[in-house]
């Protein structure tokens, strides 16, 4: 099975701490890939599932708990998993939420070991996913300072767990993870997140990383797998689906704002990524999705 992971931009906001996507589904269909946030992912009722962090693939049960570090590809895949009520709830923060001098305290040494410890991606035991699973349930029911809080106490929780193993063995493996890193690559990437909603060029992308149109070009396809615009179209996308979720805006203007000069544009890239039309995804939209 050959995963090659694409870079994902969240749609998280720097005034924002963290977001939190509870959904229930009947498979999976979110490809390999990877991003600058941390993220703690629980599934439920999936067993026979595929898990697939750096190059370590395993089948997953029916309670999964697993942290991934900044950069680190990851991806669950339907593989013999048959259920038709998965739960999935999806915790993704900043890897600046948490300064190193904070990290540093006494208290905070048993989540600093965690976060360095990420990654390699961590899968807790099931005896620590029936534990904080209910915590994890909740979290998106819960709004402002005291989310933050009951956030920390579940990292807490986690970072004194028994039994928790790392998944990526060694540093070679991690090596070949890394790979998909470039500054470069992060730049541009930061320079679309910023400006999803303009007109952007290639030529504007390529000036930001000093290199010509063409070599630019074909640097994004070798490191991404995508176009240029394949990859400005997923930005937009993101944004578009957190509008559509968050906002009350009709879906011509999300089309604008996402950056799309028009809604035929819109709706047919749309529905070649999600697989419905943005007007459905927001009748249909079994889940939550809340940052904080």
């Amino acid at each position: 099975m050959n995963h090659n992971a694409i870079k994902e931009v969240t749609p998280l906001r720097e005034t924002e701490c963290f977001t939190v996507f509870h959904r229930e589904k009947d498979k999976f269909d979110f490809p390999y890939h990877y991003h600058e946030e941390f993220e703690l992912n629980m599934i439920l009722h999936a067993k026979g599932a595929q898990r697939v962090v750096g190059d370590k693939m395993e089948e997953i049960g029916d309670l999964e708990l697993v942290l991934t570090g900044p950069n680190l590809p990851h991806g669950w895949f339907n593989h013999r998993c048959t259920s038709t009520k998965i739960v999935e709830v999806t915790i993704q923060w900043n890897k600046d939420l948490f300064s190193e001098h904070f990290l540093n305290k006494n208290q905070l040494n048993f989540i600093k070991r965690m976060f360095e410890l990420s990654r390699f991606g961590i899968q807790f035991s099931k005896e620590t996913v029936e534990k904080i699973a209910p915590e994890i349930l909740t979290l998106h029911k819960t709004i402002g300072f005291d989310s933050v809080i009951k956030l920390m106490l579940i990292l807490r929780e986690l970072s004194v767990s028994k039994d928790a193993k790392t998944l990526v063995e060694g540093d070679m493996l991690l090596d070949k993870s890394l790979n998909f890193r470039s500054r470069r690559l992060d730049a541009a990437f930061e320079f679309m997140n910023k400006n999803f909603g303009s007109l952007i060029t290639l030529k504007e992308v390529a000036d930001q990383v000093n290199m010509s149109e063409v070599s630019f070009s074909r640097f994004i396809k070798k490191r991404t797998g995508k176009t240029f615009i394949d990859n400005l179209n997923e930005i937009r996308l993101g944004h578009a689906t957190r509008m559509l979720i968050e906002t009350s805006n009709t879906i011509a203007e999300i089309c604008y704002l996402c950056g799309f000069n028009n809604i035929s544009n819109f709706n047919r890239a749309f529905k070649r990524k999600k697989n419905c039309t943005p007007s459905e995804y927001r009748i249909n939209f079994s889940g939550s999705r809340i940052f904080i």
